[in-house]
């Protein structure tokens, strides 16, 4: 189950510098709400994908439970009832603002690990 997997790990590196990139540089009302958040669900799959080896399915499921969880967390103002509307990262983190479009976003996201696992593991088997 445990495992080390560099070419997960090397794309969760990736994803992680690009929302870097996106979170400094880039205020627009595109790329950081919306791909920002498909790329968050990718880069939790591909970081959960380098260290467990688990069926795709259930680590999509997984990834797509959690991102669900902070977000009912937002809808439930969860930063402020922790006292924590103060700290730049909880609410970086965690969020503020519930929204039924980062649902939408999030199963997006999943539905590309969705696709692009499909081609890959059809890809190998081509190639064996």
């Amino acid at each position: 189950m445990l495992t080390f997997n560099k070419n997960y790990f090397g794309f969760a590196i990736l994803i992680f510098l690009i929302e870097v990139l996106i979170a400094l540089y880039i205020h627009d009302r595109f790329v950081r709400p919306y791909l920002g958040d498909v790329l968050v669900v990718i880069l939790m799959y591909c970081f959960l994908k380098s260290f467990l080896k688990l069926p795709v399915l259930n680590v999509v499921l997984a990834v797509l439970a959690f991102s669900f969880t902070i977000e009912f967390l937002q809808f439930l103002n969860i930063v402020e009832k922790l006292g924590l509307e103060k700290s730049k990262i909880a609410r970086t983190i965690i969020g503020t603002s519930f929204s039924w479009i980062d649902l939408l976003t999030y199963i997006i996201g999943i539905t590309v690990v969705l696709i692009i696992e499909k081609y890959w593991h059809k890809k190998q088997m081509i190639e064996n």
